[in-house]
């Protein structure tokens, strides 16, 4: 177990509470905060990368059949596994938007492509739903259930705002706690229902959902209703008939008294780690319980904490999510000191020994992060300018020394990115580098070169182009070759200047001007007649 303090490199604001962290393919991907630099991201998902000690983001962009995805602060997130030749994924609901407004929709977000230069794309589609559909809501929970060789999905608590007939404008922004009702999703027709059990008399929100076979373990939460955070523990049975599902709920005995924790997957059994969250409105709960999920039941153990920093015990609050493989990373807001209000301080916990995450499958249990002060303000748009279609092919640009994720890669690791050289005769040193372009700000502007079957990246400043060629190939679809594969520096033409015509205006005079006429009267014509005769 160790507890490590990272280093957020040009990214520490977009990491906000209510952002969830997702694993797909053996990377990891943020998803949800309230603002990013849109320009530079368009899609709102960044993937993560950890490495010495640095926290890093790359814009990752989405197939051309996607749907748009709003970026949702504390929705319900669960995994998908493989299952029947579909691709493992995540489904997404819920959530608040940037305008504060509650979504209902249900995402389904998996891996499109995976191409050169660790290119990733993902695929998001929205689901359909008919039948008794969940209104909207955030806060609650995505659980999978797998039962007569069949899977369903079943939802449960969250809070939404008071019914439009009881809104007023003193209250136009109160939420309330959703009813306490189960819905059962069936994935294959997006048929909905609702289930109302009797021992589920209090909705609840922010709680853990762990979920095994056909049993889901609803944990801690909290209830507007009563101000409270009762140490609640249910297991609901879902049964998957042939009609519709049944459904059964047992209330247990040993559960927490905890909200917005992190839920850690220990490898690939059901074991669990319980890390952060609060005990009540203004404390946190500093103790990390082992949870344990067996043909028996439940078993909920105290388990041994990290050596909490100064900053992560003395902050208000805290958040964070599950990087896999029994990790986790977690973010306190530099509270006290003289640092912007978006800073914060950033730590990766792990509980596994080395060698001991082999074989972690990814996490299928549901947690949300969230605390009271989640309106944070939204970010500017940054300025950042990509050229081509993928500007996630643009990450890393602080990196100085070479990057093998995989040794038996038969792809040319001279092209993967800007920790190497370009070309043959780059001058550009990423660790001493300056703008050199008005659009650059946080790495240096490249152009990408059609040569070869996959082509790569070289520097704009090696290839001596103007930067408003830059912006011009930018926007078009116009192949470019650098100086090491046959290509010349294009220079920007000047255009001719358009000469005018010469007017040959005629010699002659165009308006003579006649004999003058004064105008007399009668009686002065005949005062002159009489002075000349």
């Amino acid at each position: 177990m160790s507890l490590q303090l990272l280093t957020a490199v040009n990214c520490g604001s977009l990491l906000q509470p209510g952002c969830s962290l997702l694993q797909l393919d053996g990377d990891v991907y943020l998803f949800g905060q309230k603002g990013w630099p849109k320009r530079s991201c368009p899609t709102g998902v960044f993937g993560l990368r950890l490495k010495h000690g640095e926290l890093k983001l790359r814009a990752i962009s989405f197939s051309n059949d996607s749907c748009y995805l709003p970026p949702l602060r504390c929705p319900a997130v669960t995994r998908l596994e493989p299952h029947d030749e579909h691709p493992e994924g995540y489904l997404i609901h819920g959530g608040r938007t940037p305008n504060n407004e509650i979504s209902s929709s249900l995402y389904l977000l998996t891996l499109d492509s995976r191409g050169c230069n660790r290119k990733v794309t993902l695929r998001c589609q929205e689901r359909e739903l008919v039948g008794d559909r969940p209104g909207p809501r955030y806060g609650h929970t995505l659980s999978m259930v797998h039962s007569r060789g069949k899977r369903a999905c079943v939802l449960f608590g969250g809070r939404s705002y008071i019914p439009a007939e009881e809104r007023t404008s003193e209250n136009w922004n109160s939420v309330v706690d959703c009813p306490p009702q189960v819905f059962i999703i069936d994935l294959e027709f997006g048929c909905c229902s609702a289930h109302t059990l009797p021992e589920l008399i209090d909705g609840q929100s922010f709680h853990l959902a762990l979920a095994k076979d056909d049993c889901v373990y609803f944990l801690g939460g909290s209830t507007l209703s009563s101000d409270s955070r009762p140490p609640r523990l249910f297991r609901l049975r879902v049964e998957l008939l042939q009609g519709s599902p049944l459904l059964s709920c047992e209330l247990l005995n040993n559960g927490l008294s905890i909200t917005s924790a992190i839920l850690i997957r220990m490898g690939p059994s059901h074991e669990y780690i319980i890390l952060g969250g609060y005990q009540s409105e203004t404390q946190k709960r500093m103790e990390c319980s082992s949870v344990v999920l067996d043909d028996s039941g439940i078993r909920i153990e105290p388990r041994e904490c990290p050596q909490w920093t100064g900053e992560i015990r003395q902050s208000r609050t805290w958040f964070g999510g599950s990087l896999g493989g029994g990790t986790a990373l977690i973010g306190v807001p530099s509270e006290g000191r003289p640092a912007p209000p978006d800073s914060h301080y950033f730590y990766q916990v792990c509980f596994q020994q080395e060698g001991e995450g082999e074989g972690d499958d990814g996490t299928q249990g549901c947690s949300q992060e969230s605390t009271d002060l989640e309106d944070s303000a939204p970010l500017e748009d940054s300025e950042e300018l990509y050229f081509g279609r993928e500007p996630h092919e643009l990450e890393d640009s602080s990196e100085g020394e070479g990057d093998t994720y995989n040794e038996e890669d038969e792809e040319d690791e001279s092209q993967t990115g800007y920790w190497v050289k370009c070309c043959l005769g780059c001058q550009v040193d990423p660790n001493t580098w300056d703008p050199y372009y008005s659009t650059e700000l946080l790495r240096p502007a490249m152009i990408y070169c059609s040569k070869g079957e996959g082509g790569h990246w070289v520097h704009a400043q090696c290839m001596e182009l103007t930067e408003s060629l830059l912006v011009k190939l930018s926007k078009g679809n116009s192949k470019y070759f650098c100086l090491d594969h046959g290509g010349l520096p294009r220079q920007e033409m000047t255009p001719p200047r358009q000469v005018l015509p010469l007017k040959r205006s005629s010699l002659k005079v165009q308006r003579r001007k006649g004999p003058m006429m004064l105008k007399m009267t009668p009686a002065k014509k005949s005062f002159f007649r009489r002075l000349f005769d």
